[in-house]
């Protein structure tokens, strides 16, 4: 019975092994590189770009004739059958180019290659905002990660404490309240263990539909170091330019001003040219010589022009000019608040940067503060009650180190994003 436990207790062994050697471990650089890979957002972009380029496409192919074929049998009852065989066989064969359409068809082709331009801006602004998604979710796996180090950390405090003061306890040198204080702190610090192991498994499900990865059962790579330089501040003006949504609306401003021109094409006559080749077979079909086949030529030509519609066309192409007005409007607006969001971003950044500093100079007291009530309290002149209280102090200061420096860490992804380089 006992070589059976030690059996089972081996392969269980030897299986949680395999799990924890199995586990991947990810990078910032890996997460973005799968981001951009994986991202269904992504994907819907670029079938976006195919639809445009498809578009683009069939308008070049406008510019080219037409050939149209036809074939069909013919069975005539009377009274037609004195006119025409009671059976033919009949084809015909149409060629047709357009020769003027008011420039619609150049424009056509004009206007969806601005459209393949601007769903190629769409996804570059996609995925940044994917990137900073990314990026944004492993430096919270990250701070969750190190925040589940942290709570096990107190609660090893909180263990030796406790241990401590229950000698005390048990020689009736202090009261029962003074032990109950650190049981209270225990359980709170184990609920925060268990909501900081939780968010992380939420937080790695967010990231792997980001990115693709199948399941949660990973390990993130990255640390907060005590290395975090600030970044060069870039020129507004040309952070705002490299921004895709400046290129997009761009573009969008393009295609409105060649729907109008499109509009006013349709005030324009057309013209095309129509060569029809025709065969038939069958009894005397031909009747100049009565013979049994028949083929003939017939060329055309097709002039459409508009006479009245009561002003409805010009009104359209009013429409769209107001239509792109308002489109550049926007773009200015655009711009304005892109400019502010830079701005706003390196704030930010330059705010993070002095929290890190602020919060390491508070951990560093805090820790000598612990250090100091430790070393009074093993000798005999405080209580125990101090000690809870620089150890909750160093808890704080602690979590708060760790709250900053993924702030940093993503508002350092934020600002990059505004300045276009991402």
């Amino acid at each position: 019975m006992k070589s059976k436990q030690n059996t089972i207790y081996f392969l269980f062994l030897i299986f949680f092994s395999g799990i924890v050697h199995g586990q991947q471990t990810v990078s910032l650089d890996q997460i973005r590189s799968m981001a951009l890979e994986n991202n269904k957002k992504l994907k819907k972009a670029q079938s976006s770009i195919s639809a445009a380029k498809a578009a683009n496409q069939a308008a070049n192919a406008a510019t080219k004739p037409t050939v149209e074929a036809s074939v069909f049998g013919l069975y005539l009852s009377d009274p037609f059958r004195t006119l025409l065989p009671e059976y033919s066989a009949n084809g015909s064969v149409a060629v047709t180019q357009v020769v003027y359409a008011g420039n619609k068809i150049q424009t056509a082709k004009k206007m969806t290659s601005s459209l393949v331009d601007l769903q190629s801006a769409q996804k570059n602004l996609t995925e940044d905002e994917v990137l900073l998604n990314a990026e944004t979710a492993y430096w919270q796996a990250v701070n969750l990660k190190e925040k589940v180090v942290l709570a096990e950390k107190y609660l090893s405090l909180l263990g030796e404490l406790k241990k401590d003061l229950e000698n005390s306890f048990n020689a009736g040198l202090i009261y029962k309240n003074d032990l109950l204080k650190v049981e209270v702190q225990q359980n709170e610090a184990i609920l925060n263990l268990t909501k900081a192991k939780d968010g992380l498994t939420i937080t790695k499900l967010a990231l792997s539909q980001i990115t693709g990865l199948s399941a949660a059962q990973y390990d993130v790579a990255g640390n907060f170091s005590d290395d975090m330089r600030l970044i060069s501040k870039a020129d507004v003006a040309s952070a705002v330019n490299n921004r895709p949504e400046i290129y997009a609306l761009s573009k969008s401003v393009e295609v409105n001003e060649y729907q109008a021109k499109l509009l006013e094409g349709d005030q324009k006559p057309t013209v095309a040219l129509s060569a029809n080749g025709l065969a038939s077979y069958g009894k005397k079909i031909n009747f100049s010589d009565g013979s049994d086949d028949m083929k003939a030529f017939v060329g055309l030509v097709t002039v459409s022009v508009p006479i009245l519609d009561w002003g409805a066309r010009k009104q359209k192409v009013k429409e769209q000019h107001f239509v792109t007005e308002a489109q550049k409007l926007e773009l200015e607006e655009t711009k304005e608040l892109l400019s502010i969001e830079v701005q706003n971003a390196w704030l930010m950044l330059n705010q993070a940067a002095t929290q890190i500093d602020l919060n390491k100079k508070s951990l560093k007291q805090a820790e000598e503060n612990l250090r100091l009530n430790q070393d009074r309290f093993d000798a005999g002149t405080v209580l125990g009650e101090d000690v809870l209280e620089a150890q909750v102090l160093w808890q704080k200061a602690y979590a708060d180190l760790i709250d900053a420096k993924a702030g940093y860490k993503i508002s350092e992804a934020k600002y990059k994003k505004a300045i276009g380089e991402y």
